[in-house]
Parts: structure tokens; sequence; C-alpha cells
């Protein structure tokens, strides 16, 4: 019979409670497929596919409607009800369907049908779905200018390859369900297909035991290699490689690398939760982590993606989000744990306190350069990234939520709350309640404030030193302390409740530090010291989520990307064939031609611009030679940076050849929050491969090539920590 709750109604009387009714009210659970049965044939060639899904079914009730998602272009030829009878049933009952009409061409169909009787002690039904048709939505180039994403298609069965993922649609699901598969994949010969969890011996087969939202297949004709690997937990785990033959030779990286982070995160997440990972290797870009493998496009794996942030990312996913889930719609809180704890935590873990640091200070830039004020919402209100501001705020913003609570509540506890998440929600779904009522529960206090004030409420703090005084103590006898320092700090918008240091310099290039709370919109913060400081630092280790002023920044090229008003100097023209800053305005024209007339970028050829430099930042096409206005916009960079006749000088480096080329950007004092970028070639062979990915080298204030490939880069300043100088009477 199905799972019935028996719901009794009670009234109140004379302080005793009393059955109110003696009928029994009984409500189904709702249906949920809890296991396919999946065959399923691919014909690359003709982008076919030919398919039959035994699934199970539970919840729900007899006559009840169920809607069936299914990708629109496949053909379901008949429904059986197999309850009752074993494979391969060919007399099994025919079930009575039809197609939901307000299903659109392009949008998942419903498949409407009656849910059957049944007699089955543990309620369950059997249905058969045998279906067909073609799945041809071939990959496309999003072309965004500031960040990667992948390829977009809804699925795609070709000669180049096979890619079947949950917005594919192609195979019969119900909303809600968390299932397990059992799947047996025909393909052409020399073609390998790839799945979730398990390979059998037969190696069409693939079984996946642990419960997960949706299936994907990938096939193509890889080469395979695998080791079983033992963790250093005792956990045994069979890792692979399926590559294409021209990247055949990276399989051994790659299986270093896995196991390296999976005997990383083990101790910290618990028990691998699968039998497997493997990378495997994708025909269009991608960078895509699913559970029991990842799925990297052929650039990527080229590329040697073996970093935290990049292969330790898709690992981590295997707990967080893989493992455990989220309901997207309450709130994406997987996205900024995954980062944390590989983006950031593993350079920490490594001892590498220097790399920690400047993780934590680009989470603090990506925030303040792409989420403008005004622009803000509450962490919680994060679904997926659809831009950089997403990004910022879905990645970013959340990693250090976690940091910040990882400071609130000590590191004991907080490691110890961490792992509890997968204990208590693998195979399920959790929201960011259920994590705060894991670490309330771990901590033992109440952190309601903590997440209303982190998670759900939009912004960031806006913090600034605005004075420091020194004066002498007025301690008792017996202090060691003969100084107090009175450090005024303002809270620009509505006050958080933090904890930071402050960072005295002292002489000799000596320091103190002393940890301070904030709770007021203007405080006045005394400190007990040895000596007179010399000045005062703002949270020198930026271990504090807040927003950075655009003036205090470090000049880069995100900075004129995200500036309300950007002008971009474009070299003389030439009757030679296309420059290779042709596609770099094109990309720019095409991207901004639906933007609003007065957040276009203004576009300007070097004869048009006259002395009067633009309001606004500035991006200059080429060198002195080709575009008057680089000479112009050098004063921006004082010193920092000079042509010469055959390259460039940065910071008294030179560099010269035909094959180097210069990324730029300097400070307009003139213009603050604003810069000037200049993008050069010594020849226009050398900015070939700079300009298609000109915009994914936004950080540094410069960036220096050598065909192509970086040789240097950096900042010219960090202003995040600017000192503030004690005041003179």
């Amino acid at each position: 019979m199905n799972c019935l709750h028996r719901l009794i109604r009670f009234s109140l009387l004379a302080g005793c409670l009393f059955p109110a009714l003696a009928v029994a009210e009984t409500v189904s659970s709702p249906p949920t497929i809890e296991h396919h049965q999946l065959t399923v044939e691919l014909l690359p060639d003709s982008h076919q596919l030919i398919a039959t899904d035994r699934l199970i079914l539970s919840g729900g009730s007899s006559g009840q409607a169920l809607a069936f998602s299914l990708a629109p272009a496949l053909q379901v030829e008949h429904i059986q009800d197999v309850t009752h009878c074993q494979a391969p049933c060919e007399a099994a009952p025919e079930v009575a369907f039809e197609r939901d009409e307000a299903s659109g061409r392009l949008e998942p169909q419903r498949v409407i049908l009656k849910q059957p009787a049944t007699d089955r002690r543990d309620g369950a039904i059997e249905l058969k779905f045998s279906y067909r048709g073609a799945i041809d939505d071939p990959p496309r180039d999003p072309r965004h200018l500031r960040f990667v994403t992948p390829s977009e298609t809804s699925g795609h069965i070709g000669p180049e390859g096979v890619y079947l993922s949950s917005e594919s649609q192609w195979y019969p699901d119900l909303d809600g369900s968390l299932a397990t598969y059992d799947v047996t994949v025909a393909l052409p010969e020399g073609w390998t297909a790839v799945t979730q969890g398990t390979p059998q011996p037969d190696p069409a087969r693939w079984l996946v035991s642990t419960k997960s939202e949706a299936l994907t297949v990938v096939a193509n004709r890889f080469l395979v290699k695998s080791r079983t690997w033992t963790a250093q937990s005792g956990q045994a785990i069979r890792l692979a490689t399926y590559l294409f033959p021209d990247e055949a030779s990276l399989a051994d990286e790659y299986l270093d690398a896995s196991a390296r982070y999976l005997d990383a995160y083990i101790p910290l997440l618990g028990p691998y939760p699968f039998a497997q990972f493997a990378v495997v290797e994708n025909f269009f870009s991608s960078g895509l982590g699913m559970p029991s493998f990842t799925l990297l496009g052929s650039g990527v794996i080229k590329r040697h993606y073996t970093q935290p942030y990049a292969l330790g990312h898709e690992i981590v996913h295997s707990w967080i989000g893989n493992g455990v889930f989220n309901r997207v719609d309450r709130g994406n809180w997987v996205e900024g744990l995954t980062t944390y704890l590989s983006n950031y935590y593993y350079h920490e873990l490594m001892g590498d306190e220097a790399q920690a640091r400047e993780q934590r200070r680009l989470m603090l830039m990506g925030y303040s350069v792409y989420v403008r004020p005004g622009e803000e919402y509450p962490v919680i209100q994060f679904a997926q990234k659809h831009d950089e501001k997403d990004n910022a705020i879905g990645y970013q913003q959340s990693a250090m939520v976690f940091h910040a609570l990882r400071q609130e509540i000590g590191d004991a506890v907080f490691w110890k709350a961490l792992k509890q998440i997968p204990e208590r929600y693998l195979g399920k779904a959790a929201e960011w309640r259920d994590l705060e009522r894991v670490f309330q529960d771990v901590a033992g206090r109440d952190l309601r404030w903590f997440f209303a004030q982190w998670v759900e409420r939009a912004g960031a703090p806006d913090i600034e030193v605005t004075g420091l005084r020194v004066q002498p103590s007025t301690g008792t006898a017996g202090e060691p302390s003969t100084l107090v320092a009175m450090v005024h700090i303002v809270q620009h918008t509505v006050p958080y409740r933090i904890a930071l240091d402050l960072e005295f310099v002292l002489n000799e290039g000596r320091s103190h530090r002393a940890r301070i709370h904030l709770t007021d919109a203007q405080q006045d913060v005394v400190v007990p010291l040895t000596e007179r400081p010399l000045a005062v630092r703002l949270d020198p280790g930026l271990h504090v989520f807040r927003r950075v002023a655009r003036n205090a920044l470090a000049p880069m090229l995100n900075v004129y990307v995200t500036d309300a008003r950007r002008t971009l100097l474009l070299p003389r023209q030439s009757s030679e064939q296309a420059s290779p800053f042709t596609d770099i305005v094109q990309r720019i024209v095409a991207q901004e031609a639906a933007k609003p007339g007065m957040s276009r970028t203004t576009v300007s050829q070097s004869e048009e611009t006259s002395m009067a430099v633009p309001t606004g930042s500035l991006l200059v096409l080429g060198g002195p030679e080709e575009n008057p206005s680089a000479t112009a916009m050098l004063r921006y960079c004082g010193d920092r940076l000079r042509f010469t006749e055959k390259g460039f000088a940065v910071q008294g480096k030179v560099y010269e050849g035909a094959t180097m080329a210069l990324l730029v950007s300097c400070r307009r004092d003139d213009q603050p929050g604003s810069v000037v970028t200049i993008l050069y070639g010594v020849t226009p062979q050398a900015l070939g491969r700079v300009a298609r990915l000109l915009f994914f080298y936004g950080w540094q204030s410069y960036v220096v090539f050598h065909e192509g490939a970086v040789v240097a880069r950096g900042d010219w300043e960090d202003r995040m920590s600017a000192e503030v100088r004690i005041e003179t009477r």
C-alpha cells in the first residue's frame, strides 16, 4: 500500500487533549521516481536516440494525473504497466497517455497519464516508456567578454560527440525526483560512453546506486586509463581519465592531481560519496562537475586544468552539490562553499598564506568591481551565474560568508559542523536554513543574527578609518601601556556586527595588531600601546568581507569594463588586412547593442580624439606609432611605463622583440575610480591570441605576453588596507 500519514484532529478541553474525530484521513506522498532502468542506443551520424526506460514510481494515488517531462523532439511510442511482470514484458498492458497541448516546440513536453493501480505491498508502480527521436542542438559559443561559461546547448548527439544532460530532458522524469539508475548504452564501434556511478564488467553498463537529481551521459572516441587508488583514510576509489588521443599523454597528470585533492578533502568532508572519480574530455567548451566525474573541454584539458580553483573545485562538488543537493529556488549555497574550500582554503591548507591572502583580495575585488552600489541582492537570492555580478555574489561573497562564520565560531567547531553536512544530507537537498541549523547545533549557540546579517541582507559593509589620535594612558598603576590609540571608524552602511584587526605601524618596520568589535555607524576604538605608532591599517589580512571603494582598487582592465563611462580609442584606420583589434571591437559593439544608450561604450577613432581627454575610463588600442592617444595617455602611468624603439619597459624592466605584447592600466587621478588601459603589441602577430582572450586578463595592472603566453604580471599598488597616519595638532 502507498505510504500514508494518519491525521487526527484534536480539540483542547479543560487542559487535556481529546480526539475530536475518530475518522482517519489519509494523504499520499507526492509521486516520485525511485529508479530508472535505461537501455539506450545512440546513433551519432543521424543524431538519433532509441530508448526504453523501465522506471519505479512511489507515492501518489491510483488515477492521479502524472506529468512526465521529456525533450520535445522525442516521440513516445508506447507506455506499458509492467508492475506485475518480469522483463521483457512484451505482453504488459498499455497505458493511455497524451501530450500536454500547452507544451511548446522548444520547451520540454509533458507526457500526461493516469497513475495505474497497484496491489504491491510497497505501493510501487513500474512503467516502461519506449521512445525515440533526434537530439541535435549543436553547442554555441556565447562569446561573453568577461567570464568563462560553457558553450550553450540543450544536448547533442553527433559525429563529434554526445552530450546528454538534465537540460536535454532525454529520459522521462517527474519534478523533484531523486533516483538511482541502471543504464546500458549501445554505441558504434570505437565509441565509449561515460556516466555517473560505477562501470560494470559489461563496458556499456553503468550502475548509479546513490540518489541523484539527474543523469548525464557523454560519449566519444576516448582512450581510457584508470587505476585503483587508496586514500590515506583507507577508502578505495577508482580514478580514471577518458581523453581524446591527442591529450591521452596527460592522463597521469590528471590522475595524480585527482588523488591529491581527494586526500585533501576526505578528512574535511568525510568519505568520498562515489566509487570512482573520472576526468572526461568534452568536444565543446565546458567545465562541469557531475556525480563521480568532471567534464572538461579540450581547450581546458590542454591547459593542464589541475589547479585548486579548477580540478579541485570540481572534486569538492562531489560532496557539495552532487552528493548534497541544494534547492535553487531557496538559494544556492553550494557554489559559495565549494569556492571557499577549493579556490581559497586549499592554499591555506597547504601553508601558502600569501596565495590565501591573494584569494581573499580577489574575492573582495570581484564584489567591489562588479556589484555597483544599488545593484546588490542578498546571497540567499542567488540561484545560478548569468553574469559577473552573480559570480561576485553567489561565489565570492558567499565564500567569504563561510570565512566569516569560521572566524565567528572557531576552527574546531566550523570543521566539525562542516563534516556533518554530508553526514546528514547526502543524497538529499539542503538549504541555507539547514546549514544554519547544523552550525548552530554544533556551536551550541544562536547564530540567527549571523545568517540574517550575512546571508539574508543585501550588500556589504563599507568601513573606513577616518582618524587616529594618540594620547597618554589613563590606565591603572602597574599596566605596561603608556599610550592609547584613539581610532575613529565609520560604517557608511547600516552598521554590521563585525570583528576585525587593526594593524598599527611602528618604527623599524614593526607592527602591532589588535582585534576590535564594531557595532555602530561611528565608533571610537581605544587600543592600549607601549609606543607611539606611525599609522594604522584596517583589516590588513583582508579577512573581512567589505566593499572597497573603486579609487582604492588597483588600476586594471576590469575597472574600465565596469565604469559607467567608457571610451574605446581606436588606432588609425589602415588599408591593410584586418588588425588583431577588429575582433575586440566587433565583440564590444555586438554585446552592447542591446544596452541602453547611456551605458554603452563610446567608440572613437584616434583622429577624432582632441586634446580634451574623455571622462571616465579609456581603452586605447595600439601603441604610439598606430594610435596617437597612446602617447597622450602615458602621463597617467608616470615613470612606470615607457615605449622603446623595439618594445616597452615596465617598472624599469625592458621587454623587446616582435613576439612581445602588453596590457597595462593606470589610475586616472583626475577622474577618481577611472583608469586608462593600453593594449599594445610590438607586431600585429604578437597580439593575435592576446586579443582573442583579452577580457580574461582583467585583474592585474599590467600583463606582459611573449607569443601570447603570460611572462609577467602585477599591480602598481594595493590601497585596500591603506594607512591612516596619526593626526597632528
